[in-house]
């Protein structure tokens, strides 16, 4: 099974219906599809202004982070962090999206429109830990200061 094959199985698992979610992404003008999060993965969604130097960090010390989604305005970014997490951030300006929640996700490999993968699924099921996200979004916001300051 390709990658984006796996990918794709791996999302519409979480679907209602698999069948018509795998249905919308393929005929669907837009190229999304709506997924509930909390089943597989929850999502962190941070400002695009700390997310994007958050990915940074991640993938400078991770060989594979977990999916990551971002909006075409680059206004926010999403992580897929395991299903609990949600629940469980106290984090101030960090929006999340479990159980209850749904999200708009776009066809893995594909180009849509309003949302696309910084980091596209394996099919895999890997993950961002949570507590690793939370060290990067530090370490992050803290080369922001950095470069607000005129340190960095």
């Amino acid at each position: 099974m390709s990658g984006a094959k796996t990918a794709v199985e791996w999302l519409a698992s979480v679907a209602p219906d698999p069948e018509a979610c795998r249905w919308e992404w393929e005929r669907s003008p837009l190229g999304v599809a709506l997924l509930p999060a909390g089943r597989a993965w929850d999502v962190l969604i941070l400002p695009g202004e700390l997310g994007y130097p958050t990915l940074d960090v991640l993938t400078r010390i991770l060989d594979q982070p977990g999916p990551v989604l971002a909006d075409f305005g680059d206004d926010r970014v999403g992580f897929f962090v395991p299903p609990g997490t949600a629940a469980r951030w106290l984090g101030t300006g960090i929006r999340t999206a479990g159980s209850g929640t749904w999200i708009v996700v776009p066809y893995p490999g594909r180009a849509a429109r309003g949302v696309r993968w910084l980091v596209p699924p394996d099919g895999s099921g890997t993950l961002t830990d949570a507590a690793l996200l939370e060290l990067a979004m530090h370490e992050a916001a803290a080369g922001l200061a950095r470069q607000r300051d005129g340190d960095g």
